[in-house]
This record gives structure tokens, sequence and C-alpha cells, in this order.
């Protein structure tokens, strides 16, 4: 399968104020280049360890499971995007920077659903979004994680829908290398991908480069995005692919590619 010959190293807890309630594993990878040479192999153990308790979620992280045993799908609408600024296109390339850390405040809805949509949000009639797609056959998904629950987002009428309950962003910390920024950020994003949209129409062979060109695409929205609204954020890529849709309970099909850790400079 794609997912197994391709190495995915191209995402906050926001207040719900009157919101309210609104995977086959894969073979662990090597640790990514980017880790530490440095790193001894006894604190390699230890990475691992971590990892495998933390990214383990609990039975009271899931939605409750109705008679019939379907979960509940708990919808929650989010503020309609703003399509103008105060920054410009030009001032937020200028002041894009990485950041890793963060402060303790949570991002509020408005701004948690500005992001989204400038990953993925809908801009057209025709259902074409803000990140160019090949084919517009759109093989992302958008997941927010914050300390009070994971959420999937669905361009479809600009909303999340609760995925997980319970603050998941320990098990992504362990799952990505312990890199603190996963761990202290309001918001973690992940961008995850289903290869088969884009295989359907551009088979084996093309499927990866371009979904992973439309990765770079939707998570540079993001940071954009982020900027203009005086947050900031940083990608990572070096994160054990199993191991955080473990944590995640994402679908067998839904491969993460991005962690995308946002929030208001400290």
């Amino acid at each position: 399968m794609i997912q197994a010959r391709q190495r995915r190293n191209l995402l906050s807890a926001f207040a719900f104020f009157s919101l309210s309630a609104c995977a086959g594993p894969r073979t662990r990878q090597p640790a990514p280049q980017d880790t530490p040479a440095a790193t001894s192999t006894r604190e390699a153990d230890r990475t691992r360890a971590a990892i495998s308790a933390a990214a383990t979620p609990t039975a009271a992280e899931t939605p409750a499971p109705t008679a019939a045993g379907r979960m509940v799908e708990q919808v929650v609408a989010l503020p309609a995007p703003r399509p103008q600024g105060t920054l410009s296109l030009e001032e937020a390339l200028v002041k894009r920077r990485s950041l890793r850390a963060f402060a303790e405040a949570p991002l509020t809805p408005a701004e948690l659903g500005q992001l989204l949509w400038a990953a993925q949000g809908i801009t057209h009639k025709a259902g074409l979004r803000t990140a160019p797609s090949a084919g517009a056959l759109y093989p992302l998904e958008l997941y927010a994680v914050t300390r009070e629950a994971a959420y999937r987002y669905r361009p479809q009428g600009h909303q999340l829908i609760a995925h997980r309950h319970g603050d998941l962003r320990p098990a992504l910390h362990a799952a990505g290398l312990l890199q603190d920024s996963i761990l202290t950020a309001p918001a973690v994003f992940v961008i995850a991908a289903v290869y088969a949209r884009t295989e359907r129409k551009y088979g084996a062979e093309r499927t990866p480069r371009y979904v992973h060109l439309e990765a770079g695409h939707a998570a540079q929205g993001l940071l954009l995005q982020a900027v203009a609204l005086g947050l900031g954020g940083v990608p990572i890529g070096a994160f054990y692919d199993d191991q955080v849709q473990r944590a995640l309970a994402l679908p067998a099909d839904h491969a993460p590619l991005y962690l995308i850790p946002v929030g208001r400079p400290r």
C-alpha cells in the first residue's frame, strides 16, 4: 500500500463558551532523521516506552455509543470565516516564523474556525477550497486537538465533529518524540490523507506527490492565517505515524502527514 511505502514527513484548548458537547496499524517507522543524533540507546528506549504508554487511549476518551452501538455525532457550528483581515499577505509572509513556545490562553471558536477554513475551507459554490487539490479530489482530513477533545473539520457547513473526548495532546506529545510544542500549544492541528481518493484517478505512482503537495499548501495557508490572527505555529513531521493514528483513533485509511501546534506567543 502507498501508506507503507511513503514516509509522511510533510496539526487547544479553546473554550466552549456557550457551546456544549459539543486503526490497521502500520509497522513502526524508524525514528525520523531530524531526531538528535547524539540520543543514547537508553534515552531512545525511554522515549519508545513513553510513546507506548501515553499513546494508548482510555475507554473514557471515546464518545458513548448508542444502544445500537453507533457513536452519536456531535456537531459544533463554527463562527463564519472572515474573508478580510487587517494584515496583508505580504506582511504575513514577512512575519511568519516557526513558534514553539506558547501562552496558556486557549483559542477562541472564531480563531479556531478561521484557521481550519484557511487550510481546507470552501470558497466557491462548486465546493472548491482554499488549498488547491489535484483533480479537486480533496484527499485531506483535518483534525483539531484541544484540551477538551479532538475534532474533525467538516468543510461543508464549516463545522467541527467531535471525534474523541478528553485531552489527547499528551499522547500526541509522546508520539511526536516528546517535542514540547505539541504538549503546550492550546491547539494541535493534524493533517491526514486518504490516498485512495486521489489514487482512483491518478494511480499509485503519482498520488503520493499530489497528496503531499496538497498537504503543504494547506499547512502554509493555516500558518499564514495564524500570523494574521496574531498567533503562531510550527509544522512538525517528526512523529511515529502508527502512534498518532492510535492516539487519535484515526480510521485505518487516514494517514497522518503533519502535526501543527498553534497558539499565542509566550
